[in-house]
C-alpha cells in the first residue's frame, strides 16, 4: 500500500513538474509587435525561432536576411525561422543559462526567461552586468 501511494504521489509532482517547465512553449508576440517567436522543446532544453515577421521581406519581396551577423557566413540566412533563443533550462519557474540573438544587431546575449502570468512572457538578455527586459504575449 505504501509503495502504491508513493507512486502515486510521484507520478503528480512529476506530472506538475513536467507541465511547469513547457509552460513557455507556444508562440510570443514581441513587445514591439514585430515579430512572433515560437518557443519549443527539444532534448530538456528550451529553444526560440521567429515564425512571423510584420516585414518580412524588403521592397522587392526578397525574404529579409541576417545581415547584421558577425559571421558573414551566416549573413544569407532568412530571417523567418531563425532560431534566436538557444538552451534555456528550466530552474524553479525561470527558464536560465540560455542565450538570446538579436538580429538587429547581430548580438548574442545570455538570458533568462520568466512568466508574470500563463500569458505574459519576460525576456531578459544579459551584456556584463548590464540587462534589458522585453514582455512578450502569447499569441496563437
Amino acid at each position: 500500500m505504501k509503495t502504491t501511494y508513493f507512486i502515486a504521489i510521484f507520478s503528480f509532482i512529476f506530472t506538475v513538474s513536467s507541465f511547469s517547465q513547457r509552460q513557455i512553449v507556444g508562440k510570443w508576440l514581441s513587445e514591439d509587435k514585430e515579430g512572433i517567436t515560437e518557443i519549443y522543446e527539444q532534448g530538456g532544453k528550451f529553444y526560440g525561432k521567429i515564425v512571423w515577421l510584420k516585414k518580412a521581406t524588403d521592397d522587392k519581396g526578397t525574404p529579409l536576411k541576417d545581415t547584421e551577423n558577425s559571421n558573414q557566413k551566416l549573413r544569407q540566412r532568412p530571417l523567418q525561422e531563425l532560431v534566436v533563443i538557444n538552451n534555456l533550462s528550466y530552474n524553479n519557474k525561470e527558464w536560465v543559462n540560455g542565450s538570446v540573438y538579436d538580429p538587429k544587431s547581430g548580438k548574442t546575449y545570455s538570458c533568462k526567461v520568466w512568466l508574470t502570468n500563463d500569458n505574459t512572457l519576460n525576456l531578459r538578455g544579459y551584456a556584463g552586468i548590464f540587462h534589458s527586459t522585453e514582455i512578450w504575449t502569447r499569441t496563437k
